[in-house]
């Protein structure tokens, strides 16, 4: 698409689209404020994985750069219409290192969801950036500063976990970590899970293509019992913070807190890649993941999900809460898990 005018605005900022992947990578890697899922390997993950149509605008003084959004097109004949930043995961949304290149892009953003028809434009951000769009800050993320070592981050626990983590090494779990090699037994898991959850699950393919693009800031662990995985987690890493995306465990074997082992085992691998930061991912205030967070001395971060919304349109709900919802994700429950596995991914790929 090239060059687009910055709409509405009279200085030197220009929107582009047709930034390299190097310079929009060295942007992601300077601003203190990117996450791992805006870096231009993602965009094409998900057109990959999902079929979507993406964007990736940039904003430009003269020859530097000063500002991305990644954008994903969802064409649903159920969901209808609409633009995400960036769908399927916590973080998304504008980095620009200047005030004026920021309305740059949320105005080049407007003007493509409007040439899409779409009801809805969606930016997942950690600070609220633009007070005048629409907001939700329904969820929050629950981060853990690490300690020094492992060994102070264990001192550090509750007194509850560390009986939990005792409990599970006493009944003869193990522990497996490592890289693509895993992903089976990770999707076994996972897909199980999310049977039992209602949701609709995505593709293996789809994780696949996440540790094929970024092998050096993914892993899968998984903990055993008598040489099955009964938990898993896929992790990734960027700039001294770890995050869990993915993470599941079956609820038969609940009584051998393999749940508990897996998180603590994460914190472990966490300071072995030098990183500072554990991210457990979003949660809703005081409900069941939560509070299971923030029993590791997790604390919530708000989370800020701003929308630009088309004339007459309400705030999108695609969360399994909404009403709507009920029924189906009561027949999904009891479907079995090998046709969820097959049915999941049509589904899940217009639900960001």
């Amino acid at each position: 698409m090239g060059v687009t005018p910055a709409a509405g605005q009279t200085g030197s900022i220009r929107i582009r689209d047709d930034a390299s992947a190097g310079a929009w990578d060295s942007f992601v890697m300077a601003a203190p404020d990117a996450t791992v899922y805006h870096l231009s390997a993602w965009a094409g993950i998900i057109r990959e994985a999902f079929g979507h149509r993406t964007r990736q605008l940039s904003a430009w003084e003269g020859d530097r750069l000063v500002g991305i959004l990644p954008l994903v097109v969802f064409r649903s004949t159920l969901f209808g219409r609409f633009v995400t930043s960036v769908p399927f995961v916590n973080y998304g949304g504008v980095v620009a290192s200047s005030p004026a290149a920021a309305q740059a892009l949320l105005d080049e953003a407007v003007a493509e969801a409007r040439r899409q028809g779409a009801r809805s434009l969606e930016l997942r951000h950690r600070v609220r950036q633009f007070p005048d769009l629409s907001v939700k800050t329904h969820k929050v993320a629950m981060v853990l500063p690490m300690a020094a070592s492992a060994e102070i981050q264990w001192d550090g626990l509750d007194r509850k976990l560390r009986n939990q983590v005792r409990k599970a090494e006493k009944s003869g779990l193990t522990v497996k970590v490592g890289g693509v090699e895993l992903l089976d037994g990770f999707y076994e898991v996972f897909a199980e899970n999310m049977r039992d959850l209602g949701t609709p699950v995505q593709a293996q393919s789809f994780f696949a293509r996440i540790m094929a693009a970024l092998p050096s800031q993914t892993a899968i662990l998984q903990v055993l019992h008598e040489g099955r995985p009964i938990a898993a987690s896929f992790v990734v890493w960027h700039r001294g913070t770890m995050e869990v995306p993915w993470a599941s465990s079956l609820r038969r074997y609940n009584p051998l807190c393999a749940n508990v082992l897996l998180y603590w085992e994460m914190l472990k691998f966490c300071l072995a890649q030098g990183c500072h930061t554990f991210d457990f991912g979003r949660s809703t205030p005081n409900e069941g993941t939560y509070q299971f967070k923030k029993q590791w001395a997790a604390v919530p971060q708000a989370l800020f999900w701003e929308y630009w919304l088309a004339d007459g349109q309400a705030m999108p709900d695609l969360s399994p809460k909404n009403s709507r919802f009920s029924a189906a994700i009561a027949v999904w429950q009891r479907l079995p898990v090998a046709l969820t596995r097959v049915l999941g991914p049509a589904i899940v790929r217009n639900i960001p």
